[in-house]
């Protein structure tokens, strides 16, 4: 559970936005909400020919194929083009909200379970809790939907 220093969200966590190039998207996506983005640096995120900046505060992450190596994105962004690809709901317990999700023949295709030192790392401590379950790309859930636990430093 959270630690008082801490809350836990609730609804949506951030919108999932395709482009093609991450740094022109982060200047646009920059401009259009008045806002910055950080390149998420380290993590999971190469290993699915992708590379992701965020702004938690605006609640956007911004995704883009790595070029020269294969990823689901790149085949998303030339069937349907840029722009939303999908959305990431903080629910009180994610394990719970996984099991929803089978129990509807939704599987789970990756976990995240970030420690403090990770979430220190990736995300400048704005967090004591950052775990997220990937659903699979499947009705009525389309896109790149996740489900999280997200416990945020007031």
């Amino acid at each position: 559970m959270a630690q008082d220093d801490s809350v836990r969200e609730r609804g949506v966590n951030r919108v999932v936005m395709g482009v093609w190039d991450l740094e022109a998207g982060m200047a646009f996506y920059a401009d259009l909400l008045q806002t910055t983005f950080t390149e998420a640096v380290g993590g999971e995120a190469a290993s699915f020919g992708v590379r992701v900046a965020i702004n938690f505060e605006a609640g956007v992450e911004l995704v883009a194929p790595i070029e020269g190596q294969p990823s689901a994105l790149r085949t998303t962004l030339e069937t349907h083009g840029e722009g939303p690809i999908g959305v990431v709901f903080a629910v009180p317990n994610a394990d719970a909200a996984k099991a929803a999700a089978e129990r509807h023949g939704i599987a789970t295709t990756y976990t995240l379970d970030y420690d403090q030192a990770m979430i220190d790392q990736r995300y400048d401590g704005q967090f004591t809790r950052f775990y997220e379950h990937f659903l699979e790309d499947k009705a009525p859930l389309r896109g790149s939907t996740l489900i999280g636990e997200f416990d945020r430093l007031r």
